[in-house]
């Protein structure tokens, strides 16, 4: 079961986290904004990130978030 504080938690959270959350697999984006968009029917949490390609261009994508209740821990893919 996922608390009402892990909710809240996992609606909120900022670039910063999502880019932590990404580990190495996020090391090609530098995550400058988010936007927590909703849940999907698979029960993910959904952002709309930006990130910098260079100093004048950026690109958006998505970054899906779960939470695994036996690890304590957030998992992030990049969809």
């Amino acid at each position: 079961m996922i608390t009402a504080d892990k909710l809240k938690m996992m609606s909120s959270l900022t670039h910063h986290h999502l880019q932590d959350a990404l580990g190495n697999k996020g090391k090609k984006y530098r995550l400058t904004s988010s936007k927590f968009l909703g849940l999907t029917n698979g029960g993910e949490f959904c952002y709309h990130v930006f990130y910098k390609i260079d100093a004048n261009e950026r690109d958006s994508t998505k970054v899906f978030i779960k939470f695994n209740p036996t690890t304590d821990r957030v998992i992030a893919t990049i969809g």
